[in-house]
């Protein structure tokens, strides 16, 4: 049978299609973990291109550039024909985009130079010198601190006074001091062409605000508008949207307020709420159908979510009802949980499972340390996201500098990194030859600045810089050229791990064959930046076993999904228990990390832990499991092989026989009522057991009911 335009349609369930099919007016798309949002998302690019909406008029925001690109290019394929004209990106990109056309309404050439979160850091840090707030005897906050309060401040649009008040009230006393800095650091950036994250979406929304004749070319260009995973938007994305869609409110937002977990990032998972204030007679489309995980998985999920104080109530559901039920196991300590992990993912492995279909999750970088040691120690190939992003590399950034300075002589931050790499050349000389630049600007100044140094380094790179035009202005080649001047250099700093490193500079080289001017280079590095994990998996023979934080692996999906650590403290952290906000968000991660698994699923919470300072203490099993009823997981214990013995199952298999004679100081007991503790004495009929919620409790062994954990 001959297939028509609109095929695509029938492979939608009802709420699916109704979000697809409406495409004029604001539309609010609530897409529950799995329920198939972007296959929704793509299939309604197809549907307004094939409905006669020219593919220049939409607008598709995501949340990774990546994203927008895969869906455009599965739009195209379900049309057969070429939709690469529609506008994706991320809400940075856009603003970046934006103002190199606009910003010259608030003073900015097309050539501003972008400044990552280091650099914004980097830049108060010498701002806070130059005022002289660097007194030792002052606690004055450091530089990423003040990054954080600034960055709240803009993407929350709050003073700072009120950031400062309410979330650092230890610096309160400095406060003007930090008002004046914020102060000169917005006038810096501004008189030197310079743009950080919060200043793209900033200027754009102020530019929007102040010409009504921008929003009415915007609303030209852009007549359909969709921005996925909106839950992760701050309150000025939020803002651009009801501006650039004022002209036609032809607006989808998609996106699952129980999926919200980038605060710390000044995401507002309250904008989900008000689109509809913003954009009066919103139509509400909730997908609830899953097509990812079994029942019992969601099951499981939809308790998670259930207690939240302010949500959006759905219900997930599969086709898939069958499956195993989470397994929920204490094992004595990270030490054997990570060998039951390692026993686990070589068994699936036997079975025919890729490694590449695992994964184990975690709420911070440093609850993998364990593991990734047991890892190694037998062979298993892994890697790690959520760690450090390839940008925030030393030798990474030295090289980004050369090209800001190329791109921007006026970017003296980028000038004063790479000065100070070069032989003969301190901080004064490189702070003289600044100083000097700023009153003549280079190359004009190109023989004022080599009497001040008798750095050979510094005039050979003078003449690169003033001759690189001559030869090309790609990336690449630039790159190329730039590596001959900087590899010794490279050799001498980094001599420890420089072939190490080298691959990641090998791997920047690559990216920038796709790039046709340096200017376009340089913004995809910054709004996206790459994780040096990335490039590691290249020099794998098989595809490695994921280990994640959870805030990398939303959106992603395995067969097996390890969560470790959840005890409290790690999971929900302990900077999260004085806020109910905070609370709220760590329930929202633990929703988030269950829903990637389709399968099988093991939450891991050891008995005892290593506290610096303390040695191995009891932990507390997560708040999170403690609210989960026991009839929706399987409770297991581990033998001394770190394999498991089900304990909470519908059929008992391989019951464990456990003796309650002979106990000894430091076994790990279960009590039917006290719960977990460790034997602190035994004397005769009597034993002292330190339980995790009672503490020390005396207890008589004839009528303990005392069980040996191991």
């Amino acid at each position: 049978m001959k297939k028509t335009p609109l095929d695509f349609l029938k492979d939608l369930n009802p709420a699916q299609r109704e979000a697809v099919e409406t495409i004029y007016g604001p539309l609010l798309v609530i897409a529950g973990a799995g329920s198939g949002k972007t296959r929704t998302l793509v299939c309604r690019l197809a549907y307004l291109v094939e409905m006669g909406i020219p593919s220049e008029k939409i607008l598709l925001l995501t949340f990774t550039r990546r994203a927008a690109r895969e869906m455009i290019e599965r739009a195209s394929a379900l049309l057969q024909k070429d939709v690469n004209k529609i506008t994706g990106g991320t809400f940075h990109s856009l603003c970046n985009l934006m103002l190199r056309q606009y910003g010259s309404l608030i003073g900015y050439h097309p050539n501003f130079t972008l400044l990552d979160r280091r650099d914004s850091e980097d830049l108060l840090n010498l701002l806070k010198t130059s005022l002289g707030f660097t007194d030792k005897k002052k606690r004055f906050p450091k530089k990423d601190t003040l990054g954080s309060i600034y960055s709240k401040s803009i993407n929350q649009m709050r003073s700072v006074e009120e950031i400062v008040l309410s979330e650092y009230p230890q610096f309160s006393e400095y406060l003007p001091e930090i008002q004046r800095l914020f102060a000169e650091y917005v006038n810096y950036k501004r008189e030197h062409q310079l743009m950080d994250f919060d200043d793209l979406l900033l200027n754009w929304l102020k530019i929007l605000k102040e010409y009504p004749y921008v929003r009415q070319e915007v609303g030209k260009r852009f007549q359909f508008i969709m921005v996925d995973e909106y839950q992760d938007t701050n309150t000025l994305q939020g803002e651009i949207i009801k501006y650039m869609a004022e002209a036609h409110q032809n607006v989808m937002v998609v996106g699952d307020d129980s999926q919200s977990i980038y605060g710390f990032r000044g995401a507002n998972y309250r904008n989900i709420f008000e689109f509809p204030k913003l954009f009066p007679n919103t139509k509400i489309v909730k997908l609830e159908q899953n097509y990812r995980s079994t029942q019992p998985i969601l099951d499981l999920a939809n308790i998670i979510i259930a207690t939240s104080k302010i949500k959006y109530t759905k219900t997930l559901f599969t086709l898939k009802k069958e499956g195993e039920k989470p397994i929920f196991l204490r094992p004595k300590d990270e030490a054997e949980a990570s060998v039951f992990i390692a026993d686990k993912v070589l068994e699936l492995r036997e079975k025919g499972f890729k490694l590449s279909q695992m994964a184990v999750l975690f709420r911070s970088a440093f609850h993998s340390y364990e593991l990734e040691i047991e890892l190694a120690k037998r062979g298993i190939p892994f890697v790690k996201y959520g760690g450090l992003k390839l940008l925030e590399s030393a030798h990474v950034k030295d090289i980004i500098s050369f090209l800001k300075i190329i791109l921007n002589p006026k970017d003296f931050l980028a000038w004063n990194r790479i000065l100070l790499l070069m032989e003969g050349i301190g901080p004064r000389t490189a702070e003289k030859i600044i100083n000097l630049m700023k009153v003549e600007p280079f190359p004009y100044s190109y023989s004022k600045i080599l009497s001040l140094t008798s750095s050979l380094e510094l005039k050979r790179f003078l003449d690169l810089y003033l001759n690189y035009k001559l030869y090309t202005d790609r990336p690449s080649d630039i790159l190329s050229q730039i590596w001959g001047f900087y590899e010794p250099i490279f050799q001498r700093i980094y001599y420890e791990d420089y072939y190490r490193r080298v691959k990641d500079l090998e791997g920047l080289f690559s990216l920038a064959e796709r790039f046709e001017t340096l200017d376009e280079f340089l913004s995809e590095l910054l709004l996206e930046p790459i994780e040096v994990a990335e490039y590691d998996q290249e020099e794998i023979d098989e595809a490695p076993l994921i280990l994640s934080t959870i805030h990398s692996a939303k959106g992603l999906e395995w067969h097996t999904v390890f969560i470790i650590s959840l005890i409290e403290g790690r999971f929900p952290s302990l900077h999260s228990l004085n806020r109910e906000e905070d609370l709220e968000e760590e329930r929202r991660l633990f929703y988030v990390a269950v829903t990637r698994a389709r399968e099988k699923l093991y939450l891991i919470s050891p008995l005892m832990v290593y506290v610096p300072g303390e040695g191995k203490v009891f932990a507390k099993p997560s708040r999170f499991i403690r609210e989960i009823p026991p009839s929706l997981y399987q409770e297991v214990t581990l033998d001394k092989k770190a394999s498991f013995t089900r304990i909470h199952q519908e059929e008992p298999k391989e019951e464990l026989t456990l003796s309650h004679t002979s106990f000894k100081v430091g076994d790990l007991v279960k009590h039917p009522h006290f719960g977990e503790g460790e034997v602190l004495e035994v004397s005769g009929e009597r034993i002292k057991v330190n339980f995790i919620n009672k503490g020390p409790t005396l207890l008589h062994l004839k009528y303990a009911q005392l069980e040996r954990m191991r």
